[in-house]
């Protein structure tokens, strides 16, 4: 099993011990500072496993950081930090961290807060997509219904014939029932104008 690529993120530059600790503990580490920060070579690159950041204050840079990561590769990100400001916890959360540590970077509870925060964003990932798949067939619901409605009104058919139709002309074409909803309404919406 490979080592979990860690890119640690030190705005702190007196303190390089927490590369010595992830060493240590058979992490793979990479260090960035932060005017070397270019989200093409961690997203391209370095692809980490889980991405540290420490640092005295919740930073406007570092936020746009957070945000411009998450906007193009999905890592846990684990934030340490002297800033125990509630408006600072609050935007840390809604910027997608996984963990955020006040004044804790204690070297024995290292492994255990990166497990921590890969746990809870792989949590946070599993959630999403459950969320997106679930509004997926909430749409195609609407689709289908929109599209049983037009084959009632223009074919005559009761709801069960409708859907049955529906669902073998997607069969046949080996297409989703949403699909095939999508395309009956277009075909509505052509044959109108």
């Amino acid at each position: 099993m490979n080592a979990t690529k860690v890119l640690v993120i030190e705005y702190v530059s007196e303190d390089i011990q927490l590369e010595d600790v992830l060493l240590s503990q058979n992490f793979q580490v990479f260090s960035l500072l932060p005017d070397a920060l270019n989200i093409e070579t961690v997203a391209d690159d370095i692809k980490p496993d889980v991405i540290l950041i420490n640092s005295r204050k919740v930073t406007d840079s570092i936020m746009q950081f957070i945000t411009d990561i998450n906007r193009v590769y999905e890592s846990p990100i684990v934030l340490f930090s002297d800033d125990p400001d509630t408006h600072s916890v609050n935007k840390v959360i809604e910027a997608g961290i996984s963990a955020y540590i006040v004044s804790g970077l204690e070297s024995n509870r290292i492994k255990s807060i990166i497990d921590i925060g890969i746990a809870r964003f792989k949590k946070q990932q599993s959630l999403k997509k459950e969320l997106e798949q679930t509004k997926s067939k909430l749409e195609d619901r609407k689709l289908t219904d929109r599209a049983k409605g037009i084959l009632i009104k223009t074919r005559g058919f009761s709801e069960d014939e409708a859907y049955h139709t529906l669902r073998k002309l997607a069969m046949d074409r080996n297409i989703s029932l949403g699909e095939m909803a999508k395309n009956v309404i277009s075909m509505a919406e052509l044959l109108e104008h």
